[in-house]
């Protein structure tokens, strides 16, 4: 593109970040006029830049103006660029496209109708690190994916006239929706108005893919630091693109994690983390310059107006489920199935499936999943992203800590504390590949039993009433009642109380001052 054939734009809006975009196209030779509904403000801009300051339908009807790039408040994204479009000219806007998909929809329809470049400002999509992080995804180097979650937190900048959903999620939409290569197949959304009713100040946007993929969107403008960050999970390793990293070298980094399996158990294979090269250039120059081409070239860019649908239509689709999560009075009234439950407590992230049956009293905190036909007591407490069902019993007073699944097959009694992260399986030979649900095998754990952080229950056995399974263990057996087991496979160490502390030689409890008899060689029992 010659500095003669450069086109020639006008910025309309010039806020904190049209004053960016008037900067860069005048860096480009490619700012003809400032459009600002303040003509002050519009007069100083236009003499800083050694442009004109027009008003918009002047602008609409100047043949030297080849496009028109909006950067003005999301409700007049629409109307605006449908003016530009009719009016001949090609138009960049920033995201969002439009506010509804039926509005982005005509957009599109009008600039083929036209033959005119429609673009969005998706700005990570001229990110290099993020170019550099979709080419290293298309190489097969993660193999599958099956994570990709992003934050983007910082404190500011407010809005009263559209929520964070809208003002900071597209831009991780958007590069969620290209490394997963499809539309998401589930949308689901949690908003936490604070500020002001109905206005989402923190958003948890969940995405869930036909070919496996989980995808999810954490943003919030109520956080104390700023913090960009995407990360992309894959059998192979993990990779993190952080924008908001002070080191550029430390923006695009790849970590040698994996996951082994070993007889139906996960263990973590920690690698090192190295960074990964990218190129150079500044994202919102290049962005300009992208759209300058495509108009000089006649070629659909990168962010045409059909990536901005899709983006757009996830929006519209989580819009509509945290609507159905909010009260009337505009705040977040956790999930849909919380009325149902009398005296429960259910995180606005967490997921009750129908046909659960839930105590009062009961805990369900972030991220949690409680799946079909599960019976859940009085007064448990469930932590967060913990997985329960389908088809389990859990009976009242369980106490389940964060990162726990309970698979079909599980069954706790009361009283049960289940660590963090630790493990059930219900199958012994799994295979991705060979469906063996038929091959469920039961495990039971009675009444007042405690399983430590990151144990493993093998599947198809029995832990005894108050048995104690000390942190990291792996039970391959049954487990007797009130039997302390330790070790890989776990073997008992010694024995129990009620109270959960360990019994010396004469077999009275320190803490209760319950006193106990062996009457087996792997018995125990209480004397009354």
């Amino acid at each position: 593109m010659t500095t003669e054939a450069v086109p020639r734009v006008a910025v309309v809006g010039c806020g904190r970040w049209g004053r960016n975009l008037a900067r860069d196209f005048k860096a480009l030779g490619a700012l003809e006029a400032i459009v600002e509904v303040d003509p002050a403000v519009s007069a100083a801009l236009a003499a800083a830049h050694g442009c004109r300051a027009l008003g918009l339908d002047e602008a609409l009807a100047d043949p030297s103006i080849d496009g028109i790039v909006i950067a003005a408040p999301a409700a007049l994204h629409h109307p605006l660029a449908k003016r530009a479009l009719a009016a001949g000219k090609h138009v960049f806007v920033e995201k969002p496209l439009a506010l509804s998909v039926e509005d982005g929809e005509e957009l599109v329809a009008l600039a083929e109708q036209a033959g005119r470049c429609l673009m969005v400002g998706h700005l990570l999509h001229y990110h290099p690190a993020f170019l550099a992080l979709k080419e290293f995804v298309a190489s097969d180097a993660l193999g599958k994916l099956s994570y990709v979650y992003s934050n983007r937190l910082s404190l500011g900048a407010l809005r009263h006239e559209e929520d964070v959903l809208w003002s900071f999620a597209p831009h991780d939409i958007s590069m969620i929706l290209a490394l997963a290569g499809e539309a998401p197949e589930q949308v689901a959304a949690f908003s936490a108005p604070t500020l002001h009713p109905g206005i989402g100040d923190v958003v948890q946007l969940q995405l869930a893919f036909a070919n496996g993929i989980k995808g999810h969107v954490f943003c919030s403008w109520l956080h104390p630091f700023k913090e960009q960050r995407l990360v992309v999970v894959g059998e192979r390793g993990m990779a993190v693109f952080e924008d908001s990293a002070a080191d550029p070298a430390g923006k695009l980094r790849f970590y040698d994690h994996k996951i082994a399996w070993t007889n139906g158990v996960p263990k973590t294979l920690k690698g090192d983390g190295a960074p990964l090269p990218y190129g150079s250039g500044n994202p919102l120059m290049e962005e300009c310059r992208h759209f300058l081409e495509a108009i000089a070239n006649g070629t659909s860019p990168r962010t045409d107006g059909h990536e901005a649908l899709a983006v757009l239509s996830v929006l519209e689709r989580a819009t509509g489920d945290m609507k159905s999560r909010l009260s009337e009075d505009g705040t977040a009234a956790g999930s849909p199935e919380a009325p149902s439950y009398p005296g429960v407590t259910i995180h606005e992230s967490a997921y009750v499936d129908a046909g659960v049956s839930i105590g009062p009293g009961t805990r369900i905190w972030h991220f949690s999943h409680i799946l079909d036909e599960v019976s859940l007591g009085r007064n448990c407490n469930i932590g967060q992203n913990v997985a329960i069902g389908p088809r389990v019993t859990i009976g009242d007073g369980v106490k389940i800590q964060n990162n726990v699944s309970i698979y079909e097959g599980v069954e706790l009694e009361d009283g049960v504390f289940c660590g963090p992260s630790c493990v059930f399986t219900n199958v012994n030979t799994p295979r991705a590949e060979i469906s063996r649900k038929h091959q469920f095998r039961k495990t039971l754990v009675k009444r007042g039993a405690t399983i430590g952080a990151n144990a493993t229950i093998v599947c198809g056995h029995e832990l005894g009433s108050y048995c104690f399974i000390a942190a990291g263990a792996v039970v391959t057996r049954d487990v007797p009642a009130f039997a302390l087991m330790a070790g890989v496979p776990a073997v008992r160490i010694g024995w129990v109380g009620h109270a959960g502390v360990k019994l010396g030689p004469d077999l009275v409890c320190p803490e209760t001052g319950r006193t106990y008899r062996e009457s087996g060689p792997d018995t125990l029992e209480e004397v009354v």
